[in-house]
């Protein structure tokens, strides 16, 4: 059994990727030496920086033995990263300052970054591209360099290879330089790092038991992991919490002390935001009269049962050696078929999957994810093997919790980011209906003032008449071409449809016959004598149908939900009797055109301007409907 290569597919959803390129073929030596002076470059903008989930790393790919997530660099030497933002999207628009950071220091260098949406540079500048450029014909086009964004045009590499944009970037670097307005609008996601950064980071003063006060002051960034395992605890977390024998020697007697911890606000927010009771072992908490105390031992509270729930996990995740990378091993069996559709629990499938586990230990995999979830066990363990006492916190002087009015009164800065995006919006939309008016203008001189109802229902016509298939209805090709219209055969066919199986193939004998059936008595009797035998069960069925169902319809108003013929002449007669009106209004036929002009104005005035089916059917058979103006007059 062999376990396939890590792919973007095994890791978690939310997570960015990216890679840096050097100009030409380097040496080992060399690529670790530009490791170490980027590392030095951003080094300041990092050091103090509490990311999210996991921090921003990079590592050494090397043939034959690539470590690189991305099949397509497997060949070429270069650095390589990625790690989880989860809930912090800052943490992500962070890792693109840094990656610009880079290029400009490094100007020889070629740079790609993406994440689990895609290319989501190009995501943010959609209103900005190019009209060929989209997700099918963006493969290896977008890089970084020389703080600048590039992109590989179609007209010169069609299909390119990494290799092949690559070697372009090198050669032809002004050529692929993406236009003014796509470099504006990244640079204007990241012109506030790296201050941004520091102003994400949120100080506050927390009441936690010693022992999590005296890993928390050597190793801060041991902080996410803790809100990590507090936001995403289980029922198996609650078990280790309601213990906590890691952190809590003394149970109940061990005392509080006051400290102040650093972490970024989305971690702050995860916290706050959370109703959560102490475990019985867990020392009392200060009076609710005392609010500040209580609000700051209630947040220590959740960090410190987060620490323990954490550390007992991944500590028997470390003894299994189960994680990320168990997680893929497992899914490449269940796609494999290994447990050949045993239902989980059944003796036949545990024992396959005591096989697996046992394969899987004796794997490198299995000692890579074990000392990769152990890691910030063994850390806490050498941190608690030093003496420490409440002593050691006591007598130091606590800053007061940062102002957290940022977590209620947001809705300015998002009105602010949802107008700048709108304001984008609309300038586009401006952008290309005046080119489309502009076009429409050339090609027919016409515009929505000249609109003609007609048009309503020569279009449907021309929509009714065009070939479908399998994938659906298709719109006329030339949607400003006139669509000719022949109303008396309209009428026919209509009155056809509406008419019984047999009438309507009467109707149909004649190609020039009207509505009114009179064609040569003697070719339409042989025909009826024909048919008469074999059409009489069905018209006998299809008359005592329509009985029924005029029956059914007559207490209604759904009659009087059409337009009629007769509504459009003025009444000459108004003398006429009840009984000639129910014969007219029973008779009098409807007025097809008019009602269905009729149907779409009402449901485009229903629309409000909005996008709608009116709009959209009648926009796609190039009919326009003018503004209302009169609308509330």
């Amino acid at each position: 059994m062999e376990f396939p290569p890590s792919s973007s597919s095994t890791v978690s959803h939310d997570t960015v990727f990216y890679t840096i390129y050097p100009n030409s073929s380097i040496t080992t030596n060399t690529l670790q030496s530009l490791h170490l002076q980027i590392l030095q470059t951003i080094s300041p903008f990092i050091t103090d920086y509490i990311w999210q989930h996991q921090p921003f790393t990079l590592s050494l790919s090397i043939p034959p033995n690539p470590t690189c997530l991305c099949p397509s660099s497997s060949n070429i030497p270069h650095l390589h990263g990625h790690f989880r933002y989860g809930d912090n999207l800052d943490d992500e628009w962070f890792a693109v300052f840094l990656l610009f950071h880079i290029s400009i220091h490094f100007p020889s260098l070629s740079i790609r970054l993406w994440d689990s949406d895609g290319e989501f540079l190009l995501i943010e500048a959609a209103f900005h591209l190019p009209r060929w450029l989209n997700p099918d014909s963006s493969d290896n086009r977008l890089f970084l360099r020389n703080g600048k964004i590039h992109i590989i045009p179609c007209k010169r590499l069609p299909s390119p290879s990494l290799i092949d944009s690559l070697n372009f970037l090198t050669n032809s670097e002004s050529e692929s330089q993406a236009s003014d307005p796509v470099q504006t609008v990244i640079m204007n996601r990241i012109k506030d790092y790296p201050d941004r950064a520091r102003k994400n980071m949120h100080s506050v003063r927390v009441r936690v038991p010693v022992s999590v006060a005296k890993v928390l002051k050597h190793e801060p960034c041991l902080i996410s992991l803790a809100v990590e395992g507090f936001y995403d605890r289980d029922i198996d977390g609650m078990k280790f919490a309601a213990k906590m024998e890691r952190f809590l020697e003394k149970g109940r007697e061990e005392e509080l002390v006051c400290v102040s911890l650093k972490m970024s606000r989305a971690m702050y927010a995860q916290l706050v935001q959370q109703t959560f009771r102490a475990p019985k072992v867990y020392p009392e908490l200060p009076c609710r009269d005392r609010k500040e105390e209580y609000a700051e031992a209630e947040l220590g509270l959740k960090i410190s049962c987060g620490m323990e729930m954490m550390y007992q996990q991944r500590k028997c995740d470390g003894v299994e050696g189960k994680g990320s990378t168990w997680e893929a091993f497992l899914q490449s069996l269940e796609k494999s078929g290994y447990f050949q559709g045993l239902l989980p629990g059944s003796s036949e499938y545990q024992r396959l999957m005591q096989n697996a586990q046992e394969y899987y230990r004796n794997t490198s995999l299995h000692s890579k994810a074990s000392d990769l979830m152990s890691a910030p066990i063994r850390r806490i363990d050498e941190i608690l093997a030093l003496p420490y006492s409440v002593e050691e916190f006591k007598d130091q002087e606590v800053p007061p919790s940062d102002d957290d009015s940022w977590l209620y009164n947001g809705e300015e800065e998002l009105n602010s980011a949802l107008m700048e995006r709108q304001k984008e919006m609309e300038l586009y939309d401006l952008k290309h209906k005046s080119k489309g008016k502009e076009k429409k203008g050339q090609d027919t001189g016409s515009n929505a003032d000249g609109f003609d109802p007609g048009d309503v229902a020569k279009s449907m016509r021309a929509f009714v008449d065009m070939m479908s298939s399998f994938e659906g209805a298709e719109a006329p090709d030339d949607r400003n071409k006139e669509v000719d219209l022949d109303v008396d055969q309209f009428f026919k066919e209509m009155e056809s449809v509406m008419k019984c199986p047999g009438e309507a193939a009467n109707s149909n004998i004649e190609e020039g016959s009207s509505s009114d059936l009179d064609f040569d008595d003697s070719d339409g009797s042989d025909v009826l004598e024909s048919d008469e035998d074999n059409d009489d069960e069905e018209n006998t069925f299809m008359q005592s149908y329509s009985d029924a169902m005029n029956e059914q319809l007559k207490a209604t108003t759904l009659q009087k939900s059409f337009v009629r013929a007769k509504e459009q002449i003025p009444k000459k007669d108004e003398g006429t009797s009840h009984a000639a009106e129910d014969m007219d209004e029973d008779f009098s036929p409807v007025d097809v055109d008019v009602n269905l002009v009729k149907s779409f104005l009402d449901s485009f005035s229903s629309q409000q301007g909005l996008p709608g089916p009116a709009s959209n059917l009648l926009g796609l058979m190039g009919v326009q409907f003018p503004k209302d103006d009169k609308k509330g007059r």
